[in-house]
């Protein structure tokens, strides 16, 4: 039951987690509130902000790797194709493999099941882009995201955040 309780959770997540607007310097102040918080707490991600016709904010963190940004581009591809997080994909399709069924088409080297990216949602507009974390287990980087999210957006963290995993 835990798995459907999560993506019951991630779907209010993505249902409250919704900006007024998106641009630039918005994209920059997410970003660097998640790098600041990867410096203090020494994650090694890489943040990677866009839009879906371009990049909006960068940031490589020590410790992370050189496959980071391919794994947060493949989570960003699942996000842009399904309009959802790359997490609640995971669990809704339970793939050990980190692959989409043979009948969706999709290639491994463009799309993986792994948490980390989420949604851009505007008011009035839908999903616009990604905010994509990569490095962490995945459920922690889809948290590094949801937290930044709600920071920024003013919205209390404790309220929509994951349980503990259990084993």
């Amino acid at each position: 039951m835990a798995v459907a309780e999560d993506i019951a959770r991630i779907k209010k997540q993505e249902e409250a987690l919704v900006f007024s607007a998106f641009d630039e310097a918005t994209a920059f102040k997410l970003g660097s509130a998640i790098r600041e918080r990867a410096l203090a707490e020494n994650l090694p991600v890489i943040v990677d902000i866009r839009t879906f016709d371009r990049p909006l904010f960068y940031a490589a963190m020590p410790g992370s790797n050189a496959s980071n940004p391919d794994w947060a581009r493949r989570k960003v591809n699942v996000v842009k194709r399904f309009l959802k997080s790359s997490y609640r994909m995971v669990l809704e399709q339970q793939r050990p493999d980190r692959t989409f069924k043979v009948g969706e088409a999709l290639d491994i080297s463009d799309y993986v099941l792994a948490g980390g990216g989420f949604p851009i949602k505007v008011k009035g507009a839908g999903v616009i882009g990604v905010i994509a974390v990569s490095g962490l287990p995945e459920r922690e980087d889809h948290n590094v995201v949801v937290d930044a999210v709600c920071a920024h957006l003013g919205i209390d963290r404790q309220k929509l955040a994951l349980p503990p995993e259990t084993e």
